[in-house]
Parts: C-alpha cells; structure tokens; sequence
C-alpha cells in the first residue's frame, strides 16, 4: 500500500514524524507540492494524507487506486467530498487534537496584551531598567483579567476551554453559539450583547457561510471602547480593513490575531505593523504534543478504515 503525503512540512519537522504511518505500507513524503505537482505525485496512491492540499477532480483524476483521504485537520474545505463521494473514496479527518493548545495560546495572546511581558523585556534587554530611578518603572500600563468580562463566540471544544481558563483568571464569561449549550458558568446571550458587553472579544467558531466577514464595520462599532478582539479560529471570519480601521481610530484598544484570510501573510497586508496588533503566523493548533496526537488520530483513522469500520467520515 501507498500513502502519499503531499504537504508534509506543515505537520512534520525534527520532532514530529510520520513514523506511525509505515504499519500500513511505504509513505512516500513532499514538503509542500504545487498544485500543478499533485495529480502526478498521487497517481498511484491507495492512501492520501494532507493538510490543507486542494484534493479536487483535477488533482484526483489520475488517482484511479486512491480509496482513503485521511485529514491533518478538523476543516476539510480542501476535499472535493462530492467527486470522492462519486468515486468511491472515503475522507476522514481529524478532530479534537488542538484544544487545549488552541486555548493556551488564546490566553497567550490575551496575556501579552495586558501584561506586555515582550515589551517589558524590551526594555530591560536595552539597558533601560539599569537607568532607571524608581525599582518598579511604569513604562507600559498593565491591567488585571480579574473582573473583566470575555465574550466567547463558538461554544464548541475549543471555545469551552478557553471559558475554563477565564473562570480561574476570574472573569465573567459570556457567550454565543448557534444551537444553545448548557456550560457551566458561562452565561449565553445573543452576538449584540456579547459584543456591547465584552472587554474581550475571542473567536472559537468554523469558518463557514454564517462566520463568513462576521466581524466587520458593524461588529467592531458595536464592540465596547477599548475592547480587544482576539482571532484563532480562522481570518476568514474577520474584515481585515475593517479592523485596522477599529484598531486605527482607537476604538479598540488592541487586536490579538492567529489567523489571515491568506496564509502564509501576502507582502502587502494592511495588518502588517498595525496599531496595538499582536499577530502569531497560524501556530495557534502547533505544539509539539499537539501534533505528536495528531499524527495518533491519523493512524488510529486509517487502521479503523482498513478494519472496515472507518471513524471521523466526512464523506
């Protein structure tokens, strides 16, 4: 059995391997294929494993042997489900891997902005304290979470966690989902008021039709004086320009941002050296551990699928 790996850079380094995968045949590894290199380098695959990799009848129509899609990933935007329906080809992806790292590093990121722990070593680093008159300079403001209220939009897995962290932090949590959900603690109100009400905006829910621009104009004029708004779940759910344009005027007092609409960031993006923008290059999901678990799920997802019993079926 084949399994091909056409963007194995995005999951595998020197820590991370694909070791697990050989218990079911040859694993032939590319770091990053074209689009244009996809379709000759699966040819003859009987097991495919990506990221993000557009699958699509193109880059399949040569694939005649292909019988599984296994995902590095919860979202599979990438997979033409309907040709691999028609084909007989099953898809499986990955879920619940990212957590608690995707939580850690929302708190990471709330965490930098309020205490600006980079710039304080900044300032020690350039020989600042040693200049100092007082032992305890108040070079940037810090501000307690305690108290504060975090808005929490998508109560799935992730959003959850991060509602946990909050309540040990003891802030308010409120929250808005599409289906209601019981979590304790966490109060559920309409997207309005977790907006008017929220010193801190996170965003934990899929990028699909009803997320798409969700916070835009509108949204960030809703949001409170001086709010900050968190994105790691995916830049398609924000405006960008809309942003910046928040961040600029003042009215937020800070943006903390994982993900962009296009990923790796373009040349020109307007996010780049915005006001009070904090932004991490989408490794949000990239924890050694994580991605050790990921690679577990992914064999466990192909050995189901070879006992005929497949689990994680997207299609």
């Amino acid at each position: 059995m084949k399994i091909v790996l056409p963007d194995a850079q995005t999951v595998i380094d020197n820590l991370v391997s694909a070791e697990c995968l050989r218990e079911f045949g040859e694993v032939v590894e590319y770091g990053l294929l074209s689009y244009e290199e996809i379709a000759e380098a699966v040819a003859d695959a009987d097991i495919v494993v990506c990221n993000k990799t557009l699958m699509d009848a193109h880059t399949m129509h040569l694939a005649n042997k292909l019988k599984y899609i296994g995902l590095f990933a919860t979202g599979y935007n990438n997979i033409d489900v309907e040709y691999c329906r028609a084909h007989g080809i099953t898809v499986c992806n990955a879920g619940s891997y990212s957590t608690n790292a995707v939580a850690q590093h929302t708190f990471a990121l709330i965490l930098e902005h309020f205490n600006r722990v980079a710039q304080y070593n900044q300032y020690v680093q350039d020989g600042l304290w040693k200049r100092s008159p007082t032992f305890s300079p108040f070079v940037y403001p810090l501000n307690e979470l305690a108290g504060k209220t975090l808005g929490v939009v998508g109560l799935g897995a992730i959003g959850q966690a991060v509602a946990r962290i909050a309540k040990a932090f003891e802030m308010r949590v409120i929250a808005c989902n599409r289906s209601p959900k019981h979590v304790d603690g966490v109060e559920q109100v309409s997207f309005e008021t977790l907006l008017a009400q929220s010193d801190v905006v996170t965003v934990h829910c899929p990028l699909n039709a009803d997320s798409q621009d969700m916070f835009n104009q509108s949204s960030f004029a809703k949001m409170k004086q001086g709010a900050l708004f968190v994105n790691t779940a995916r830049g398609g759910v924000m405006v960008e320009q809309d942003l910046l344009d928040a961040l600029e005027s003042g009215h937020l007092g800070g943006a903390c941002i994982d993900t962009l609409r296009v990923e790796p960031m373009e040349e020109d993006c307007i996010l780049m050296g915005a006001k009070n923008c904090l932004m991490t290059p989408h490794i949000a999901w990239a924890p050694v551990e994580t991605r050790q678990r990921l690679m577990g799920i992914v064999a466990d997802n192909i050995r189901a699928f070879l006992d005929g019993d497949p689990v994680n079926v997207v299609s």
